[in-house]
């Protein structure tokens, strides 16, 4: 990249570079003197005639941010040297300046870091496509062809990308849709940020540079609003340097750059930056330079005009009333026919995002006061109380939180009113009232604080939630007149920046022949407090500002969008309240102990590094450890991230797994409950699909096991009662004694062999009930009938499964006949139903009785 910047910026045009910055600096540096002058008079007279006016409710915080951060985590950046993703951590200050490191460890080592983005001028775009569209505009002479692949190629669907039109892009990337909205919020409040650079509070230097550069601008025919005022002075001169500049250099470097045109483009980006980067530092010399010469100047100015104010004040009057005869009818002709028929309409698309805006951020600072209420009521004490406002106490900066206020202002549409009054975007109009927006919800957050923790003194714990309710009450009433205020001031604002631009544009071909002979009417000692230019200005933003005024005033009465009529409110309203203003920021984590005791390891000191480290885990809702970051394979801008490294979806996939792995435990507990025969659960066992082939197997096994058995005991019993008939005919002769022996026998051997069918046929058919159960959850009660069948039930299930298996068994069918066989069990089932039920191991001593009777009488 060295050499590319050291052969296309050679000595040559780095002289037309200072040459064109040194050009504008002089020019820019003449009006900013004259405009200085103006500056410090309109202040000192401001400060000796105000009679004060609508006064702010709310309290205002002087140092939000002090010793607090604002967004820390991981993501992936694309290098440009080496054409690689890399894991990066980053840090973003209170500066909201975006600094990124080689890793976590760097940052809390204290190293300086790889490098820092300065937001200011860039766009925030979360799509490749948008990206290209903007690229291409860079080169307007060169296009793409069809099907030309990018110089870029996304690690991931989820892409986060700085655009500059000068400076140099970043890229950035992260796995889930999530990450990529939390981290666009946090790239755009960067932006807001660091846009807003010019410091309010400086009433001399503020407008003596904003009027300087709309001035030059005028000067050169740009009338209409701007993107590019945005960021510090410094930046703002070097993006009016480049204006002009970019184009001289494009004509000049373009034609020698070389390769396809994607990488045209990106080389031609680096050589922006570079051209940028130098024009800037030109710019930052001169300004501080002229800056130092008007302050030391500063002196003899103030004792001018606290001498002469009142001639000064004369002599302007009387120059305004000449330069009124000369603008006014004509400023007039023209307010009427191309200013006030728009007044309404603009006014309407401005009211209606801007106040749903404020609604939001009213409806956020309610319902986070609400939670906190919901949460003391469960565990109401003053430590609770502690940890829930140190997380309140940063809701206007939590970029996250916000994000949803903003983004009803982002709607705002000026559509077939910007090229009328050359209106360039009306960019420029919402970031302004989203930074009013976060001044309002702060002053509310600040105010709320300090009314609590006055009422907190002495208070009980069973006070907490009525005196967060009354505090909040208090603040929402003072929160409503504040933003109507502001709105409407916003309003009034917004309307002048859309019209006086054209009415200068409009009137000056004819009257800026006409002014400079009314330089002859201010004395010499006064001309530097008064300039023809800047009355002429005034003359014209007092001929339309009737009208504005009074399209504000009727939607306040009409009382739309909440708008209050203006009132004036005493100093002394509410005089404890702005006392409490001056009192010290409250630290809610150490005074009730609301806080993490220890940050990582070491105790909750005064030391400032880690109380910083402490506060950035309090004011932002995600920071993502470096432990749990996802690395991309090989650092490879081809190869994505795995689905597993992502934390949101790792919680489902173990959760899904331990309720499986708890589900196939309660269908094998209930399995073996079920063969063993205890008691039926009350609950079915689960349905899994996985342990469906497992039970199909276990339940054939056991079921031929049974059969096998079944089989084998009933052709037993047919060959005993065989041999009983013959016995029975050999023995016709044989004495009654011994007659009534071979009964006795047989009615013992009959009872044993039911025992042992019943005994083995049992198992099986509780298997059938379990597998059906575990099917079937529906089931159950069937299986519990089952559990609980009477005896006679049994003996008839019994008798079923033998003629099966006499079916099946060859050997059993070829027996002549089996009526002994039946007649006996019928005789032993009726034996068997009046004796109750006999326990196995009984039965089993009987039958040894009646084989060792057989055989004895075998032996007769």
């Amino acid at each position: 990249m060295g050499d590319l910047i050291s052969t296309h910026l050679d000595e040559a045009k780095r002289e037309v570079i200072t040459a064109r910055t040194g050009e504008l600096m002089g020019e820019f540096g003449r009006l900013y003197e004259q405009q200085y002058a103006v500056a410090l008079f309109n202040k000192m007279r401001f400060d000796l005639e105000s009679g004060g006016g609508p006064q702010n409710q709310l309290l205002h915080r002087k140092v939000p941010l002090k010793n607090k951060s604002i967004f820390s985590g991981a993501l992936f950046q694309y290098l440009e040297d080496n054409k690689k993703w890399r894991n990066r951590f980053l840090f973003i200050p209170d500066s909201y300046n975006i600094n990124y490191y080689e890793n976590k460890q760097a940052h809390d080592r204290g190293l300086h870091p790889k490098g820092t983005i300065n937001c200011a001028g860039y766009r925030v775009l979360t799509s490749m496509e948008e990206y290209l569209e903007l690229l291409n505009t860079s080169l307007p002479g060169v296009k793409a062809k069809v099907g030309s692949s990018p110089f870029l190629k996304c690690a991931t669907q989820f892409p986060l990308i700085l655009w500059h039109p000068y400076a140099r892009h970043y890229y950035f990337c992260v796995v889930t849709e999530k990450e990529q909205q939390k981290w666009s919020a946090v790239f755009q409040d960067c932006v807001r940020h660091t846009n807003n650079g010019l410091p309010e509070e400086c009433k001399v230097q503020t407008p003596a540079f904003t009027d300087a550069v709309r001035l030059y601008r005028q000067a050169h025919g740009h009338y209409g609003t701007w993107d590019m005022m945005c960021g510090t002075p410094p930046q703002i001169l070097a993006n009016l340097v480049m204006d002009t500049l970019l184009p001289e250099m494009r004509d000049l470097i373009t034609p020698k750059l070389k390769g396809k045109m994607h990488e045209r483009q990106r080389n031609w980006m680096l050589i922006s930056d570079a051209v940028y980067g130098l024009v800037q530092s030109q710019t930052q010399a001169q300004y501080e330079a002229v800056v130092q010469s008007c302050e030391a100047g500063r002196p003899p100015l103030e004792t001018t005009i606290r001498t002469d104010m009142d001639q000064i004040i004369t002599s302007k009057e009387h120059v305004t009333s000449k330069v009124k005869v000369l603008v006014l009818p004509k400023a007039e002709k023209l307010l009427k026919v191309s200013i006030q028929p728009y007044i309404s309409s603009i006014l309407d698309a401005l009211m209606e995002p801007t106040s749903r805006g404020f609604f939001e951020v009213k409806d956020l600072f309610f319902r986070e006061l609400v939670d906190m209420s919901k949460n003391l009521l469960n565990d109401g004490n003053k430590e609770k109380l502690g940890e829930h406002m140190e997380k309140i106490s940063m809701l206007a900066f939590h970029p996250v939180k916000m994000q949803s206020c903003y983004e009803k202002v982002e709607t705002l549409s000026l559509e077939g009113l910007q090229q009328r009054f050359d209106v360039s975007s009306p960019s420029v109009f919402v970031q302004r009232a989203q930074i009013l927006m976060r001044e309002q919800m702060d002053d509310a957050v600040y105010t709320f604080e300090q009314l609590l923790h006055q009422s907190l003194e002495g208070q009980e714990k069973e006070d907490l939630c009525k005196t967060v309710q009354r505090c909040q009450d208090r603040v929402i009433k003072k929160f409503d007149y504040d933003s109507s205020t502001v709105r409407k001031k916003f309003f009034r604002e917004a309307l002048l920046q859309i019209f006086i631009p054209y009415m200068l544009k409009q009137l000056s071909p004819s009257c800026s022949a006409e002014l400079p002979h009314f330089k002859e009417l201010i004395f010499e000692d006064f001309s530097r407090f008064i300039l023809v230019e800047n009355i002429f200005e005034e003359v014209v933003l007092h001929t339309v500002m009737k009208d504005i005024m009074m399209a504000v005033k009727e939607a306040a009465v009409q009382r739309r969008h909440n708008l209050y009529r203006d009132s004036i409110v005493l100093t002394d309203s509410d005089p404890n309240l702005h006392l409490l203003g001056e009192n010290p920021p409250i630290d809610w984590a150490e005074e009730y102990g609301g806080g993490p005791e220890e940050v990582d390891g070491e105790h909750n000191t005064g030391d400032p590094e880690v109380q910083r480290r402490r506060r950035v885990k309090q004011v932002v809702s995600m920071i993502q450890i470096e432990g749990n970051a996802s690395v991309l394979p090989n650092e490879s801008c081809l190869e994505v991230p795995a689905v597993d490294d992502i934390p949101e979806e790792g919680t489902e996939v173990r959760s899904d797994t331990s309720l499986s792995q708890k589900s196939e435990k309660q269908v094998s507990n209930g399995t073996k409950e079920d063969v063993n025969k205890n008691a039926v659960d009350d609950k079915p066992p689960t349905n899994r699909s996985i342990l469906k082939e497992e039970e199909s197997t276990t339940e054939r096994s056991l079921q031929d096991t049974a059969s096998k058995s079944a089989i084998d005991s009933a052709i037993q019993e047919i060959e005993k009662a065989v041999q009983e008939e013959e016995h029975e005919v050999r023995t016709q002769e044989i004495a009654e004694s011994s007659s009534s022996k071979e009964e006795t026998a047989a009615e013992e051997v009959k009872p044993t062999s039911n025992c042992e069918d019943g005994a083995q046929i049992k198992p099986a058919e509780t298997n059938k009930d379990t597998t059906s159960s575990t099917e079937k959850p529906s089931d159950s009660p069937v299986r519990e009938e089952k559990a609980v069948t009477p005896p006679d039930q049994q003996e008839n299930h019994i008798m079923a499964s033998t003629q099966d298996s006499q079916t099946e068994n060859p050997i059993a069918s070829s027996q002549p006949d089996d009526s002994g066989f039946q007649s006996s069990t019928n005789e032993a089932a009726e034996e068997e139903h009046q004796a109750g039920k006999e326990e196995c191991n009984d039965s089993e001593t009987g039958e040894d009785t009646g084989k060792g009777e057989s055989a004895h009488m075998d032996h007769q």
